[in-house]
């Protein structure tokens, strides 16, 4: 079981290593085995078609080239400061609308077990589909 502070410590630092750019802290925080869900995989990797990657190595590599390339005024990594969890489960969302305008709208579950992310999903909202639909038309 995971205690509170493992839950907090995923909670803070996963947001502050993609916000900071820095690959190896996020990347810490995965176990081994992980397994990363997001459509995104999908818009950037085509022969990833099933938009899953497993392994902290290929998580790695993603996370390497989104955070190259990861800028715009919808990437704006706005949360409100509320999260849920049950001591394994881990949910915040990254809304649309913030202080400055819209972002991409995220929702991200993540399972924590010995306080390191063994499964996450990412779930866009419409203004994160709106901009993945056309990379996604052309993988079709």
């Amino acid at each position: 079981m995971n205690t509170d502070a493992d839950i907090r410590r995923i909670y803070e630092r996963w947001h502050e290593t993609v916000r900071g750019r820095d690959l190896d802290g996020l990347v810490a925080l995965y176990a081994e085995d992980a397994v990363l869900e997001t459509p995104l995989i999908l818009a950037t990797l085509p022969d990833r078609a099933e938009g899953v990657l497993r392994g902290r190595e290929p998580i790695r590599s993603f996370f390497a080239a989104g955070l190259r390339t990861l800028q715009g005024e919808l990437s704006r990594w706005y949360r409100t400061g509320t999260f849920y969890a049950n001591g394994r489960q881990l949910v915040w969302e990254y809304p649309r609308e913030t202080p400055q305008g819209d972002q991409v709208d995220l929702v991200e579950v993540m399972d924590i077990e010995r306080g390191l992310i063994a499964h996450h999903r990412v779930y866009w909202g419409w203004v994160g589909v709106r901009l993945l639909a056309p990379a996604l038309n052309r993988t079709a």
